[in-house]
C-alpha cells in the first residue's frame, strides 16, 4: 500500500509541475531571452533548488515522469496548437524547441538506466527539468537564443550541404535494400543487440530531422516549417510509447524494428504520415479541429493571393466565400454541386466584367432568366422569358 501511495503521489506532484509551467507560459510575455541577469537569476535558481531541496522532497518532484511531461508531453501540445493557429511564428518557435530540446530528451532516456545512486539520480532529473523549461520558458526563450547565437550562423550554411548529402544517402539505402530485397536488411538488423537497435532507431528518428529541421527554419518556407513540426509533434508521442513499452516489450524481436517503420513511415513526404497522424489523431485528441480548419483557410487564402494576380484572386475569395455564405446541405450534392457551378461561372463571367461589356452598357445587373435588348422605339414590347 505504500508503494502504491507512493507512486500517486509522486505523479500528482509531476503534474503538479507541469501546471505550473503551463500557467507561467500563458501569463508571462516573452522577452526573446536578451536579458542576461534573467538567465543568471534563472540558473541560480536552478542550481539552489537542485542541490539544496531535501532528498525527501526532490524523490517525489525530480523524477522520470516530471521530466516526460515538462521535457515532451508539453512541448507535444504546445507544437500541435502552433500547427493549429493560423500565426505562422510561433511554428518556428517551437521548431526551434525540438530541434534542441527534443534531442535532448531523447538521447538522455538511457541515463537514468545506468545510475545506481538515487541522490544522483535525483540532481540528474532536476537539472533536466529546469534545462527543458529554460528552452521555452518565456523569460529565457533558450531555444531561440541558443538558434539565433550559434545554430543559425555556424550551422545554417553547413547544415543544407549534409542535408542534400544524407538526402542521397537515404535514396541510397533504399535502393541496397530494394536490390537486396528488404528481408536480408531485416535479418541483419535482427541479429543486433538491443541497445543498438534501440540507437539506431532513436538516430534514424531525429538526426536528419533536426538537419531538415534546421533548413526549414533558415528559409522562408513556412511550409517546409510546418511539416518538420508536425512531425516532431507525431514523433514525440511515438518515441514516449517506446519509452514506456521497452521495459517489457524491448527484448521481444520486432519491437525496434517496428518503432523504425513507424518512423519512416512519418518522416518520409512520400507517405506524409507523420500529416496523417497530426491531422486525425493528435487534432482530434487535443480538441483544435476547428483551429486547424481556420489555419488551412488562412493558407489557402495565402496561396491564392501568391499565385494568381491581385483580381483574380479577390474574385476567387468572392466565390469561394460565397459557397459558405450560402445554405449548406451535405445531403444534397446536387446542392453542392450547384453552387460550385456558380461560383466558376462567376469566375469566368463575373458581374464587373458583364457590366462593362459594350452590348450591355453600364447598367446593374439583372436576376432575370433572358432578357432582350433594349427597345428602340416606344411601341416595341419586351418578352421576359
Amino acid at each position: 500500500m505504500g508503494d502504491v501511495a507512493n507512486i500517486w503521489i509522486k505523479a500528482g506532484c509531476s503534474f503538479a509541475v507541469l501546471a505550473a509551467v503551463a500557467l507561467t507560459y500563458k501569463f508571462l510575455k516573452p522577452n526573446s531571452g536578451r536579458v542576461p541577469k534573467i538567465h543568471g537569476l534563472y540558473w541560480a535558481v536552478t542550481i539552489s533548488t537542485v542541490l539544496l531541496v531535501p532528498e525527501d522532497v526532490a524523490s517525489y518532484v525530480f523524477t522520470a515522469l516530471t521530466v516526460t511531461l515538462v521535457g515532451a508531453i508539453y512541448p507535444i501540445h504546445r507544437a500541435i496548437k502552433a500547427c493549429c493557429t493560423p500565426y505562422e511564428g510561433d511554428d518556428k518557435e517551437w521548431l526551434q524547441f525540438w530541434m534542441i530540446g527534443g534531442v535532448l530528451f531523447m538521447a538522455t532516456t538511457w541515463v537514468n538506466d545506468v545510475m545506481q545512486d538515487e541522490r544522483i539520480e535525483d540532481i540528474w532529473f532536476g537539472f533536466l527539468i529546469f534545462a527543458f523549461f529554460w528552452l521555452y520558458f518565456p523569460l529565457t526563450c533558450g531555444a531561440r537564443l541558443i538558434y539565433d547565437g550559434f545554430t543559425e550562423p555556424f550551422l545554417g550554411p553547413r547544415v543544407k550541404a549534409l542535408q542534400q548529402e544524407m538526402t542521397t544517402f537515404i535514396l541510397y539505402v533504399q535502393a541496397v535494400a530494394n536490390a537486396l530485397h528488404i528481408y536480408l536488411v531485416w535479418m541483419f538488423f535482427m541479429i543486433l543487440p538491443a541497445g543498438s537497435k534501440r540507437f539506431i532507431a532513436i538516430a534514424l528518428g531525429t538526426v536528419y530531422p533536426s538537419l531538415s529541421s534546421i533548413t526549414a527554419t533558415a528559409s522562408d518556407e513556412m511550409e517546409d516549417v510546418t511539416y518538420w513540426l508536425t512531425y516532431w509533434s507525431a514523433y514525440g508521442c511515438l518515441f514516449v510509447i517506446m519509452d514506456i513499452l521497452e521495459t517489457w516489450l524491448g527484448q521481444i524481436p520486432g519491437f525496434y524494428a517496428l518503432m523504425i517503420l513507424i518512423t519512416v513511415y512519418l518522416m518520409l513526404p512520400m507517405f506524409r504520415g507523420a500529416d496523417k497522424v497530426f491531422r486525425n489523431i493528435l487534432v482530434p485528441l487535443a480538441g483544435l479541429k476547428e483551429m486547424l480548419i481556420l489555419r488551412d483557410s488562412y493558407r489557402i487564402k495565402k496561396q491564392m493571393l501568391r499565385d494568381l494576380d491581385p483580381e483574380r484572386a479577390k474574385i476567387v475569395g468572392r466565390s469561394v466565400s460565397q459557397i459558405f455564405e450560402e445554405r449548406d446541405d451535405e445531403a444534397d450534392p446536387a446542392e453542392l454541386h450547384g453552387q460550385l457551378k456558380r461560383s466558376w461561372y462567376g469566375l469566368k463571367m463575373p458581374f464587373e466584367t458583364f457590366n462593362k461589356h459594350p452590348m450591355h452598357g453600364n447598367r446593374p445587373p439583372t436576376n432575370r432568366k433572358y432578357e432582350q435588348p433594349p427597345p428602340t422605339n416606344p411601341g416595341y414590347k419586351i418578352n421576359l422569358v
